[in-house]
């Protein structure tokens, strides 16, 4: 009989779920105003699409140096030295007063986006491996962050001045950080020595998860976050209406994905994600066609509802097929998933600009999804290699 829960499991799980919450509130800031800077500094499409996708950049390319810190010294550490570095960028981005000087701020508050990492390894060690799905799918639910930022910071942009949310998070990280370091420890066993990021990029699971993650959590925050440009454009919805329907999509996607990890954990991560794809490109050819706001409400939310399942079952994967390197692979195939969220907003901009519509931009969607489906079929089969270290797989909990 497995050995009860320790108390400090819960308590991780609801301080990492917390801590990340906030840091994609602090992500998720600069999108819901992008119609609003688009107005003030005259910018085209594709100049409000390079302005919502810049966070993502970064928040990708930190993602596997700080897992792999996470790794080495603990998600204690290193999560409360995020948050508090985090004061830096959001007290930077009430400072400008240019485009160009607006795009460096909102790149190094990427860093926000670089969080989900560092609690990847922190949750997983507190968890057995039959609860790891849906621990991490109840972790993943800070991801709401973005859809709070949708809801609250066009409001309190229209009444205070579009600086006024980004002032009201200082505190509040600064917090948080303290707060991170006095309450939370790390799980009472041996850390990973590390893995060479070579010898992390020779397995073939590191890139199919890789790869799944940069279309179910990429297309998650690709699009929540240029939705309400799409909005403003396609419907003439005024900026919070269409900030409050983004932050809905949001909300959907994330209470999606702890039902995902659920389904991952009872059936396997696989077989979620083989239903889970199909559903994807359907909806992306619907949106395609360019429906109704109706239609399209509707295909939008079946997208988010579908997109938090995958992210669920992929997170189920990763501590299972790397659990001695949890970090690093965790940090691999988030940060695959940031950069899934930063090309869509360029492509969007892009070929708005060019045709338009967007059309063209929705049926790429599509068949990335269609290739999903077909890999995770042949990596369900046994068809792709060696999935994991099987070695240390094959072990208890």
């Amino acid at each position: 009989m497995a050995p009860p829960p320790d108390p400090g499991a819960g308590r991780a799980l609801v301080g990492a779920t917390l801590a990340l919450l906030l840091c994609f509130v602090a992500w998720g800031s600069i999108a819901p105003l992008a119609p609003l800077f688009a107005e003030e500094y005259g910018l085209s499409q594709t100049q409000a699409g390079t302005l919502v996708a810049a966070p993502v950049l970064l928040g990708a390319l930190g993602r596997i140096p700080l897992g792999m810190l996470a790794d080495r010294f603990g998600g204690r550490r290193v999560f409360a030295g995020l948050l508090l570095a985090l004061v830096v960028p959001v007290g930077v981005v009430p400072l400008t007063g240019s485009f160009a000087g607006l795009l460096a701020a909102s790149a190094l508050l990427g860093l926000a986006g670089a969080s989900f990492a560092v609690g990847v390894p922190f949750v997983s060690r507190w968890t057995s491996r039959r609860r790891q799905g849906i621990a991490l799918g109840i972790y993943g639910m800070g991801n709401a962050g973005t859809g709070i930022a949708a809801l609250v910071v066009p409001a309190v942009a229209a009444r205070w001045g579009w600086r006024a949310p980004f002032l009201a998070l200082i505190p509040l990280l600064a917090a948080a950080a303290l707060l991170f370091w006095a309450v939370e420890r790390d799980a009472p066993a041996p850390r990973a020595r590390g893995i060479p990021a070579r010898s992390l990029a020779r397995r073939p699971a590191a890139w199919l998860l890789s790869l799944f993650y940069f279309v179910t959590f990429g297309g998650f925050v690709a699009l929540g976050a240029y939705l309400p440009t799409y909005l403003v454009l396609e419907f003439g919805l005024d900026r919070q209406d269409a900030g409050a329907r983004a932050g809905g999509f949001v909300l959907l996607a994330t209470l999606a994905r702890p039902l995902g990890g659920l389904l991952a954990d009872r059936r396997g991560g696989i077989w979620t994600l083989d239903r889970t794809f199909p559903g994807v490109a359907a909806l992306a050819v619907v949106l395609a066609f360019g429906p109704g706001i109706e239609v399209a409400t509707a295909a939008f939310l079946g997208t988010a509802f579908l997109l938090g399942l995958g992210n669920g079952a992929v997170f189920k994967l990763v501590p299972e097929l790397f659990p001695r390197d949890t970090g690093a692979a965790g940090g691999l195939v988030s940060t695959a998933g940031a950069l899934g969220g930063f090309f869509p907003p360029l492509v969007m901009g892009f070929v708005r600009d060019a045709t338009g519509a967007y059309a063209v931009g929705f049926m790429l969607l599509s068949e990335v999804a269609l290739v999903c489906f077909v890999l995770a079929l042949l990596m369900g089969l046994g068809r792709l290699g060696d999935l994991g270290d099987r070695r240390a797989t094959a072990g208890g909990e």
